[in-house]
């Protein structure tokens, strides 16, 4: 078919790189601008427009979809369909019937379960055991769309929202494919309307540990918020990241040290306790926390937060 392509993150980069393997002629990529990034704030590309370029596709950066000119050359470009994933930017009404199959999404869940924008971290903070992806047929409300395909996907106890992403993009990637080879055979399902949710997008602000609430909570949050915006709380007057912790049984003033497990500090919560196992200071590298241990203890007795 002859598409054209809208993403941003390495997500969609998978995708991408599936649909130039599946042998699918990419008339255009569109992906973000450039962001800063990094300690000294440079000016980036996205992941996406990265593969593109070494694919030599045709890329376009605009900061709207509203730009005339961007409309134009996707009209001119006589598209079959426009795949999306995870692009970031609002398609205009106008824009989703230009193809002649529309805009096609690929949605990181099982719609209508966590419509939105943080799909995977959403899943893991409500203690889902099961997400997926949904192919789904772009319409002008918020993932509301028809549904071409889905495929699920366990959420294992340990994962966290960057392995499952990860994970989910192999997915999405066969299955938009799959959904693609089939058009003309499939029929795309009206989501319904019970058990609808939605993912609003994760703020730093959700990063902070209230170590009153339960430790079942607060490592599914280490988990979710892995690798953005990672779990914190305080230590020593400044910001400790936690990035690795597991419940376990513990008992006492929440956010304390209460015992070591083989050298590694147990902090009780509201209900339990939350084992750490891998923390950073600011400035400083991911540790495990024996090796963090050595210069900055986490005696017991020590408050957290």
């Amino acid at each position: 078919m002859r598409l054209a392509f809208a993403g941003t993150p390495p997500f969609a980069a998978t995708i991408l790189a599936a649909l130039v393997e599946a042998r699918h002629d990419v008339a255009l990529v569109l992906t973000q601008p450039d962001r800063a990034k990094g300690r000294g704030l440079k000016e980036s590309p996205s992941a996406v427009a990265l593969l593109a370029r070494s694919l030599g596709l045709p890329l376009s950066k605009p900061a709207s979809l509203k730009d005339p000119a961007v409309i134009n050359a996707l009209a001119a470009a006589n598209l079959d369909a426009m795949v999306v994933a995870a692009y970031g930017l609002l398609l205009p009404v106008s824009l989703l019937a230009l193809p002649r199959w529309g805009c096609i999404n690929v949605h990181a869940s099982l719609l209508p379960r966590w419509r939105g924008a943080a799909p995977v971290q959403r899943a893991i903070l409500a203690g889902d055991a099961l997400t997926g992806v949904s192919i789904m047929q772009m319409e002008a409300g918020l993932d509301t769309g028809p549904v071409w395909l889905r495929r699920a996907l366990p959420i294992t106890p340990e994962v966290t929202s960057g392995a499952l992403t990860a994970a989910l993009a192999n997915l999405g990637a066969e299955a938009v494919v799959e959904a693609l080879s089939e058009l003309d055979q499939l029929s795309p399902l009206p989501q319904p309307s019970e058990g609808v949710t939605y993912a609003a997008k994760i703020s730093r602000a959700e990063a902070h540990i209230d170590w009153s609430m339960a430790a079942q909570i607060l490592a599914r949050q280490t988990r979710a918020f892995d690798p953005f915006p990672g779990a914190e709380t305080l230590f020593e007057g400044e910001r400790l990241k936690v990035w690795h912790a597991q419940p376990v049984e513990a008992t006492g003033p929440p956010g304390t040290v209460v015992y070591e497990r083989e050298g590694c500090p147990v902090v009780a919560c509201g209900s339990g306790g939350l084992l750490l196992l891998e923390v950073q200071r600011p400035g400083g590298r991911r540790l495990p926390v024996r090796a963090f241990q050595q210069g900055h203890p986490l005696s017991v007795g020590v408050r957290l937060g």
